[in-house]
């Protein structure tokens, strides 16, 4: 059940997007830990671009709206962290090629 339930989350992350960038914040490498909890709470830490990201408000509760809109989902926590700091390297390889990086 727990796996499937992270494989739901990670497929309502996908869902969302930078404003500025045409690839989902998963594959742009910003979600840094899933935890998924027994009764159905899941913790996100998470960065973004950049801490000047004029989306720093809308992207982690759009985050939090999407997970919770997963069936069964209890409680959601989102944590927006910049330690490490987010580089292009974090991207996935479809974001690269995506974005012409590859």
């Amino acid at each position: 059940m727990e796996e499937n339930l992270r494989d739901k989350v990670v497929e309502a992350l996908k869902t969302v997007y930078d404003p500025e960038i045409p690839v989902d914040i998963y594959e742009l490498g910003l979600i840094y830990e899933i935890t998924t909890y027994p009764i159905d709470n899941v913790y996100i830490k998470m960065t973004l671009t950049s801490p000047a990201c004029p989306s720093a408000e809308q992207i982690p509760s759009e985050v939090e709206q999407k997970v919770k809109g997963i069936a069964g989902i209890n409680e959601v926590k989102v944590e927006l962290t910049f330690e490490p700091p987010y580089t292009q390297e974090m991207m996935s390889e479809v974001a690269k090629l995506e974005l012409g990086f590859m």
